[in-house]
C-alpha cells in the first residue's frame, strides 16, 4: 500500500512539474509572428497605408543589447528635428505593429524609431521576459537616439500592451526620458498570469504559477514577481499618459488604473478609451486619442 502511495505520488509530482514546463515555456517561447505576417495582416486591417509607409525616409539599424544580440530597428528622421518618440510593439508581432502610432508623433515634429524587442521580428535573443531583460534593451535604443540627436535632443517612449509594460519598467532605470506613453500595459506580471491562467484554463495560481516560475527561472533568470510595471511607476517622475480600452478583457483597464494611482511623482494621465478591446484605444478612437497625446505633449512643451 506504501509502495502503490509514493507511486501515485511521484506520478501526480510528475505531471504537475510537467504542466509547470509547459506554462514556462508559453510564457518565455510566445509563438511569434513573421515580418511578412504582420505586415500583411495589419495593411489588410487598413492600420498601414503601405504607399503613405513606404514613402517615408528610413534607416535600417542594428543596436547592440547588452546580452550579446543585435536589436533591429527602423529609423526615420525629420529634418532639423530634435526630438525622437520610441515605439514598442506587443507580444508575438514586429515593428508593423507599431506603425499606426507613428503620425501621433511625425505630425507633431518628432522623429521615429521603431524596434523589434528581443526574440521577435528581426532581433536576437532566445526567449521573452516582458521587460525582465527587455528594459535593459530599451535603454541601448535610447542611447542609440540620444546620440543621434546630439546635445539637447529629447526623447520619449509609447509601448502597447507588453511593449508597454516594458517602457514602464524601462522609466525606473532611465531618467533620460522626457515623456512615456503605456497603452494597455499590465501591472504586475504575476497578476497578469493569474487572471490568464483563471481565464483560459480555469485554473487557480498555486501551484501552476509557482512551478512555472521556477521553470522559467532555470531558463531565464526571470523571477516572474521581479516584472512589475507597478513597482516601477513608484520610482520615476517621468511625466506619463496611461491608455486602456474600456472593455479590454485580455489585460483588464483596471491594471491602468492601479498604475494610475500607484504613480505619485510627476504628472500622470489616463485615458480610458470607449469601445476598445485590447490594444484598440486608439484604432477605435483615432481623433480622442490624437487629442489626448497632443494635450500631453503640449503640457510638457513637447507640442
Amino acid at each position: 500500500m506504501d509502495l502503490v502511495l509514493i507511486i501515485l505520488l511521484l506520478v501526480v509530482l510528475a505531471l504537475a512539474c510537467g504542466l509547470g514546463l509547459f506554462f514556462a515555456s508559453k510564457i518565455i517561447y510566445p509563438h511569434t509572428f513573421s515580418y511578412e505576417q504582420t505586415r500583411q495582416w495589419d495593411v489588410e486591417a487598413g492600420k498601414i497605408n503601405e504607399k503613405e509607409f513606404d514613402s517615408w525616409s528610413r534607416e535600417e539599424i542594428l543596436i547592440p543589447s547588452p546580452y550579446g544580440y543585435n536589436l533591429y530597428g527602423q529609423y526615420f528622421p525629420l529634418p532639423g528635428s530634435k526630438k525622437t518618440a520610441i515605439i514598442a510593439h506587443g507580444i508575438t508581432y514586429t515593428i508593423y505593429g507599431s506603425v499606426k502610432y507613428m503620425k501621433l508623433f511625425r505630425n507633431r515634429g518628432f522623429n521615429v524609431l521603431l524596434y523589434d524587442h528581443r526574440n521577435h521580428g528581426r532581433s536576437g535573443g532566445k526567449n521573452t521576459t516582458f521587460g525582465y531583460y527587455e528594459k535593459e534593451d530599451l535603454k541601448s535604443v535610447v542611447d542609440w537616439a540620444l546620440n543621434r540627436l546630439g546635445p539637447g535632443g529629447k526623447v520619449g517612449t509609447h509601448g502597447e500592451s507588453m511593449g508597454a509594460a516594458i517602457v514602464l519598467q524601462h522609466a525606473a532605470i532611465d531618467p533620460r526620458l522626457s515623456f512615456v506613453v503605456a497603452d494597455c500595459p499590465f501591472s504586475t506580471l504575476e497578476g497578469q498570469l493569474t487572471y490568464r491562467l483563471g481565464v483560459e484554463y480555469h485554473l487557480p495560481p498555486f501551484p501552476m504559477l509557482n512551478l512555472a516560475d521556477f521553470f522559467c527561472w532555470l531558463q531565464t533568470g526571470m523571477k516572474i514577481k521581479e516584472v512589475s510595471p507597478i513597482s516601477a511607476v513608484r520610482q520615476f517622475s517621468t511625466p506619463l499618459l496611461l491608455a486602456h480600452g474600456k472593455d479590454d478583457d485580455y489585460i483588464p483597464p483596471a491594471m491602468s488604473q492601479a498604475l494610475y494611482d500607484a504613480k505619485t511623482n510627476g504628472l500622470r494621465q489616463l485615458y480610458l478609451a470607449p469601445n476598445a478591446k485590447h490594444a484598440e484605444a486608439f484604432w477605435k478612437n483615432p481623433v480622442e486619442y490624437d487629442q489626448k497625446v497632443g494635450e500631453f505633449l503640449t503640457q510638457i512643451g513637447l507640442n
